[in-house]
């Protein structure tokens, strides 16, 4: 762990990136297995924010593992780690006043629990509730296939857990893409 650090104070404060932003920065967190929809939901709400002219980003699980957390695997260690490693980064989007949809399937709760206390009240949970019978049959990435015949070792869902959240701000479950944007819009009030 770093040592001899001091937490430099900015002149801009948060409160006049939002007033650039026009809205306040949250951290929509889009959990569920892979194949749920987690980043197709996240796009379209990025598209739908976007016209309304709101300030968003999308931090989406390939896309930072082929990048800032090419270094980790998929053991529970290293999930754990990833999950870290996007809060912080997700909780650092939400200060310059952008809304960050995190797209991970973030399959342990004490990880989901972690991110929630660090981001605090920015924090927003979307269970992307679709059976695994559903996201082996769309199975976009060909990976249930490979696990189900042993290619893929510890992939969630197969031969590693999802912990399903319990308290989730927001739960899509059999709703069409739109049915879930207005979901999220009303209850965000965006």
């Amino acid at each position: 762990m770093a040592t001899n650090l001091t937490k430099h104070n900015f002149s801009v404060s948060r409160q006049q990136r939002e007033n650039i932003s026009g809205h306040k920065g949250k951290v929509l967190w889009f959990t569920g297995l892979s194949g749920s929809g987690k980043s197709t939901l996240a796009n379209s709400l990025d598209e739908k924010l976007n016209k309304k002219k709101y300030n968003t980003y999308i931090l989406d699980g390939d896309n930072v593992r082929m990048g800032l957390n090419k270094d980790l695997g998929f053991s529970p260690e290293d999930r754990k780690e990833n999950i870290r490693r996007i809060s912080e980064v997700a909780k650092l989007f939400a200060d310059s006043g952008k809304i960050v949809m995190t797209a991970f399937i973030s399959p342990y709760s004490d990880d989901r629990d972690e991110a929630r206390k660090l981001i605090g009240d920015d924090f927003i949970e979307i269970f992307v509730n679709t059976s695994i019978d559903k996201c082996i049959e769309r199975d976009p990435k060909g990976l249930y296939k490979k696990a189900l015949n042993g290619e893929i070792k510890g992939f969630t869902g197969i031969d590693a857990p999802y912990q399903e959240p319990e308290d989730a701000e927001i739960e899509i479950k059999n709703l069409s893409i739109e049915e879930s944007m207005d979901l999220i819009i009303k209850k965000l009030k965006f």
